[in-house]
């Protein structure tokens, strides 16, 4: 007979000794998994249907069952934090946002009161079985713990792509709304952080809108493909009982049952590309920080950061810091530090499943609860920023930054563009004269005569074709920052919101 020392534990009939007391402490997922409680809630209550319509349960007993699994939630949240507010505790019941929040907040309670509990299946059992007695047993019939998990996992993965997704409209639309307000001002853009041509900033701030909507499609495709129910794959090889699987399937929302069941139990595949896009998406949000972080600096001069997203500095009265940019650039390192960790946690397993992947949960739950503190700020902030139009317009005319434009000049008049790139260079050598701020001139600033000692092809008609606004529109194809195309991307980015 077993112990009594593990009479508890959900294997504990072949052991013959009870657990080291500090290795039981050590191994417990129960600290971490405790926040998959909404969702081993909605799994098991679709298992409980599917076992019922395999004749395990009696419809009287599948409707304790239902009801004991609705008590659980408010059953654990009144003993861990002595809650009173029926509006809170019914949340609680329907498992809506407001309920998740509360066992949320309410877990390292939840979990300093129950020590027996071993994981997140563990606790539901022993919760459920002080609602509904011995009938709580039955729920286990015809089921894994490694079937459970990978459940759990796939619903929590598909919670946090959604709220993503959410996230990511509210800064795409603070992004096309900035770009809208913007107009047509211009700013410099930059290839090896040297300026290079001028741009409209609306053509600037769609870039990243470019870069989400990839994330967002990506986020899609991922939500899509890791859709498929694991419940009925048993611990490796499937259910020892005819289960309709569907029925679960269905009450869960997924697409249909996985097909394989030893590869439904040892699968991270979802939370490796969710956390994988992840990683790219904060890549992409550091990129704009980076870039918004040079633009405040006084060198720069392009936009003022807004005070209500910075701080101060305890030293110098004068400071204001970019706090919100440098926080992002930071956190973005965590989400490709959980991507990493979960790759390198995969790589080496053996089919089916192991232990090794109870280590994957935090990664993602990191990754997860990263972003969306994230998102929570970054539309917010995005919307507060306000540009220095008139300064990004100055350094944006300055720097030779219309030279391609001069070089389309000339090979507009037939000279090939090898020759007219040397031309303009000798152009820009000349303007550039001692190379002191006192005998610098810009390309406009040439004389004709000048220039025809050049090349004989100089025109009247250069000058109009390399003012600003000669410059931005000859780039006028698809994608380009030519101000009718970045009107019409512009109106087909909020088209796309």
């Amino acid at each position: 007979m077993h112990t009594d020392t593990n009479s508890s534990k959900m294997w504990s009939g072949r052991f013959r000794e009870p657990l080291d007391a500090t290795f039981e402490s050590w191994q417990r997922s129960f600290p971490f998994d405790v926040r998959l409680l909404s969702h081993e809630i909605a799994a098991s209550k679709a298992h409980a249907e599917t076992i019922a319509a395999a004749g395990i349960l009696t419809p009287d007993e599948l409707k304790q069952m239902l009801d004991g699994l609705d008590r659980v939630i408010p059953l654990s949240l009144e003993e861990s934090t002595k809650l009173t507010n029926l509006d809170a505790l019914r949340d609680a019941h329907k498992l809506n946002r407001a309920g998740v929040d509360l066992v949320i907040s309410a877990s390292s309670s939840i979990v300093a009161l129950n020590p027996q509990a071993e994981d997140i299946h563990h606790f539901v059992e022993l919760q459920l079985t002080k609602v509904i007695g011995d009938l709580a047993l039955k729920l286990h019939t015809g089921r894994s713990r490694n079937e459970q998990i990978a459940t759990d996992m796939r619903l929590f993965v598909r919670e946090a792509i959604d709220n993503t997704l959410t996230g990511l409209t509210a800064w795409r639309k603070a992004l096309v709304e900035l770009a809208e307000q913007a107009g047509e001002a211009t700013m410099p853009s930059y290839t090896h952080l040297q300026r290079a041509e001028p741009v409209l900033v609306a053509h600037w701030l769609l870039a990243y809108v470019s870069m989400i909507e990839r994330d967002a499609s990506r986020l899609i495709d991922a939500r899509k493909r890791m859709n498929l129910c694991p419940l009925g794959s048993g611990a490796v090889a499937g259910a020892t009982l005819a289960l309709d699987r569907s029925i679960a399937a269905r009450a869960l929302n997924f697409d249909a049952p996985t097909p394989n069941s030893m590869d439904a139990t040892s699968d991270r595949d979802f939370a490796l590309e969710f956390t994988q896009a992840i990683a790219t998406l904060g890549i992409h949000i550091s990129r704009f920080a980076e870039e918004l972080t040079l633009y405040s600096t006084a060198e720069f001069g392009f936009l003022d950061l807004p005070e209500r997203f910075s701080t101060g500095s305890s030293a110098m009265p004068q400071k204001k810091n970019p706090d919100l940019t440098e926080l992002i650039r930071g956190k973005s390192g965590r989400l490709l530090g959980a991507a990493t960790t979960l790759a390198t946690l995969i790589k080496g397993l053996p089919l089916a499943y192991n232990k090794d992947l109870q280590e994957g949960q935090e990664p993602v739950f990191d990754a997860a609860d990263t972003i969306a503190g994230i998102l929570s700020v970054l539309p917010a902030f995005t919307s507060s920023l306000k540009f220095r139009y008139d300064t990004m317009k100055t350094a944006a005319h300055s720097g030779y930054l219309n030279a391609m434009a001069a070089a389309t000049y000339l090979t507009d008049k037939g000279i090939p563009f090898r020759k007219a790139h040397e031309h303009i260079g000798n152009a820009v050598r000349l303007a550039m004269g001692e190379g002191t701020p006192k005998t610098q001139r810009e390309l406009q600033q040439l004389t004709l005569e000048e220039l025809r000692t050049i090349c004989p092809q100089f025109g009247e008609d250069f000058f109009p074709a390399i003012t600003l606004e000669a410059t931005l529109d000859c780039h006028d194809v698809i994608g380009g920052t030519a101000r009718p195309r970045v009107k019409t991307a512009l109106s087909e980015a909020k088209s796309r919101l």
